[in-house]
């Protein structure tokens, strides 16, 4: 199907935190967890390493912790979820300062049934905005690009 890659980029009006979206994404089935049980995060630090760690899920709160603590505020971090009724999740990559907020559908990408060349963004959209207005979502922008 090609190496297609599809984003949605959020803003918020004020900062935000990993927790705090994680909080209002949960109670529309988003989780951390993904389906072989594991969360997976990255912090990419003062050596401009993307350096993915993989953690069980008991140690959420310790994660959490890490992912918004003020000394990882000046980089980018991410964190993984999946949407267990949806079978399909992504990255949620948070940057510097955190007003803007990244989703790349990684995990078992959704297409559109007619055309599926296509990542189903509508899904992606109708899945999390509605609860990512909570967290004081100001706007978003939708992508995909052919050739990344």
């Amino acid at each position: 199907m090609g190496n297609r890659q599809a984003d949605i980029d959020f803003t918020f009006q004020l900062p935000t935190t990993v927790r705090a979206l994680l909080d209002v994404l949960t109670p529309a089935g988003w989780a951390a967890e993904e389906r072989l049980g594991r969360i997976s995060y990255m912090i990419n630090d003062a050596d401009d390493m993307y350096e993915w760690y993989d953690n069980a899920p008991d140690r959420l709160d310790a994660v959490l912790a890490e992912l918004d603590s003020t000394a990882n505020l000046p980089y980018s971090v991410a964190l993984n979820i999946y949407h267990a009724q949806g079978r399909t999740g992504g990255m949620l990559v948070f940057s510097a300062q955190r007003r803007e907020v990244s989703f790349l559908p990684t995990i078992n990408r959704r297409r559109i049934p007619d055309a599926p060349k296509f990542t189903d963004l509508a899904w992606y959209l109708h899945a999390l905005v509605p609860s990512l207005l909570w967290a004081g979502l100001e706007g978003y922008e939708a992508r995909e690009d052919p050739n990344d």
